[in-house]
């Protein structure tokens, strides 16, 4: 990284970490609220971190190569481990490294070339549990996780800017669209993203796609490439409308 570029990236990264132990202290019932959900599972396990900072983003130094921002929905059993805290190390994320690691053509290291944001950092074993979860918690919580989801959308314009201060253009991969529409889990987190993104060319560099879990991201891309295309093409083509069609 340039000296500005990396100056900025230490400025987000401390923001997000500092943002997400601020949001887990105002949340004091929360773990309360989650370990219920998690009971009602079977297996059920023990909650070790309720709001999950991605600790791989400490791994970042100077001599980083950032290619790609890629955001995922929420940390689930792997990524809360205390062991873990980093996003994208269960099912979806080694599906994810393998897309990366079969295509080489992309130049991309997932491992080292992409930072993970998420949606929201509060845990829940499943995505689709985070409505369960608002459920149990009420209206309060509700309210706190939505507001977790406008903090995630603006410390992905800071990381976005920070990267791109160098000249660079840095794309932002976000996966698992369909809970971005009104009424969906993510609503608030897209509301967010219009509301900030609003008039700036960084907008133009953000491009949506469906999840990597159960190889959803490879069969849509199978399904829409077109002969010839060459896969980068592909990806901008596809991102780019599924862009249009949710954000703007």
């Amino acid at each position: 990284m340039k000296n500005t570029t990396w100056d900025n990236f230490i400025i987000a990264r401390k923001h997000y970490r500092s943002e997400t132990q601020a949001l887990f202290l105002k949340m004091p019932e929360l773990q309360i609220f989650q370990q219920k959900l998690i009971n009602s599972r079977i297996p059920s396990y023990a909650l070790e971190t309720p709001v999950v900072y991605n600790k791989a983003l400490d791994d970042i130094c100077l001599d980083s190569e950032i290619k790609m921002i890629l955001v995922a929905d929420n940390p689930g059993r792997r990524e809360q481990e205390a062991g873990n805290c980093r996003y994208l190390v269960g099912n979806s994320g080694k599906i994810a490294e393998k897309f990366f690691r079969d295509n080489p053509v992309l130049g991309m290291d997932f491992r080292k070339n992409v930072i993970i944001l998420n949606k929201t950092p509060v845990h829940t074993p499943r995505t689709g549990e985070l409505r369960d979860l608002c459920r149990i918690g009420g209206t309060g919580l509700k309210a706190a996780i939505d507001q977790s989801q406008r903090m995630m959308a603006g410390l992905l314009l800071e990381f976005h800017k920070a990267l791109n201060s160098g000249g660079n253009a840095v794309p932002v991969w976000i996966t698992g669209y369909s809970e971005m529409k009104k009424g969906g889990i993510f609503e608030a987190y897209t509301n967010e993203l219009k509301e900030i993104y609003k008039g700036a060319k960084l907008r133009e560099n953000i491009f949506l796609y469906r999840h990597f879990s159960m190889n959803q991201f490879t069969i849509d891309l199978k399904r829409q490439a077109a002969a010839g295309e060459p896969l980068a093409e592909t990806l901008l083509r596809i991102g780019a409308a599924y862009r249009q069609k949710f954000l703007w």
